[in-house]
């Protein structure tokens, strides 16, 4: 008979350390994936770069700015917004890179599926729209987070808590959360279907015809959910940010 193994949890997101194993600087999978993650786009930026004349990598890149310039910033911060292009364009690739990991043959892992990446992406995003924030409406910028306009003074006592909380913590929690479990159940379906598929594959060939199947299907959606993603997070910060600049609004 056959026995179905399924990975545990930790075989799931836990990864040996290549060096520093149970120490601070420990280097693991996840260590390689944010690396690239970060070297990668930087590589394509410095390639177009040295195009003299728009070709295959400058179209690319110039497609890539021009997406988060007009379906990000547009939409949430208008014209004003584009001075944060750089920031938003560098959290948009950076977190689509790592998701992405996920569906590339011998990584097949997302580097967000481990909760220290997006928890660090949420606190940055978190100081940055306090600081924007506090840099163009001073103390203006807390009054007017904690006690909106046009509430009656004796409702304070109940909604200022309730957007101090909303605010300053349930923000980098939520972006935390939404990213991090959405990536990590996607991987947990590719790999419960590969496993099936395996198994399946050595107790009856065709019987691994429909898990195999689900398998490919899978992986283009998780290739999908990756981009959709990392789009998300950075609308979401965009919003943050023009909260913050526009705190009357």
């Amino acid at each position: 008979m056959l026995a179905l193994e399924f990975p545990t949890i930790d075989n799931l997101v836990k990864w040996p350390a290549y060096f520093g194993e149970d120490t601070w600087y420990a280097f693991n999978k996840i260590g390689v994936i944010s690396v690239l993650a970060f070297l990668l786009p930087t590589l394509l930026f410095l390639l177009a770069k040295k195009e003299l004349v728009p070709a295959t990598t400058q179209n690319i890149v110039e497609g890539i700015v021009g997406f988060v310039d007009t379906q990000i910033i547009e939409p949430t911060m208008g014209a004003a917004g584009r001075r944060y292009l750089p920031f938003l364009l560098t959290l948009f690739l950076f977190v689509f890179m790592n998701n992405i990991f996920e569906i590339i043959p011998t990584f097949q892992m997302p580097g967000t599926a481990r909760i220290a990446t997006p928890m660090f992406l949420a606190l940055v995003v978190w100081a940055t729209y306090i600081i924007v924030g506090l840099k163009h409406n001073g103390l203006e910028y807390l009054k007017a987070s904690l006690f909106p306009s046009g509430v009656p003074w004796y409702m304070y006592i109940i909604v200022s808590p309730i957007e101090f909380i909303s605010t300053f913590i349930l923000r980098p929690f939520s972006l935390t959360i939404r990213l991090f479990a959405n990536m990590l159940a996607g991987h947990i379906l590719l790999v419960t279907f590969g496993v099936l598929s395996i198994a399946m594959f050595e107790l009856f060939i065709p019987a691994s015809v429909l898990p195999f199947s689900v398998l490919v299907l899978l992986t283009g959606f998780e290739g999908m959910v990756s981009f959709l993603q990392a789009f998300i997070f950075t609308l979401l910060t965009a919003i943050y940010l023009d909260s913050s600049l526009n705190v009357h609004h």
